[in-house]
């Protein structure tokens, strides 16, 4: 299960950047954008958007790779962007992942 509603809120599970093909993109950046776009598509079935979400989480291997998050998600979330937590990890659940990002949603502002 790749989220959880539970009352008003939405959970959303990390999100991985492996595409339905079994393909990775390489590098931070396109990584990033492919976990986002996830995160949007299921935001967009809750009927919510990016101001909805309240806290993202992001899991970089890498803290080398923060310029390139950054860089995406400056260009993707509104102002004012949701609270944030960096773990940097010494692996992901599969080698060719750099980021995965989680986060929470609120329901009540769909």
């Amino acid at each position: 299960m790749d989220r959880v509603a539970h009352g008003p809120t939405l959970y959303v599970s990390g999100q991985t950047p492996g595409l339905a093909d079994g393909s990775v993109p390489d590098g931070a950046e396109a990584q990033t954008r492919v976990v986002l776009d996830k995160i949007e598509a299921i935001l967009t079935e809750h009927g919510l958007g990016w101001a909805s979400v309240v806290k993202l989480t992001y899991y970089l291997c890498d803290i080398g790779d923060l310029g390139a998050l950054r860089r995406v998600l400056f260009e993707v979330l509104p102002e004012p962007r949701p609270a944030a937590t960096l773990a940097v990890v010494s692996g992901l659940v599969d080698v060719r992942f750099v980021v995965e990002i989680d986060a929470v949603a609120d329901l009540s502002s769909a």
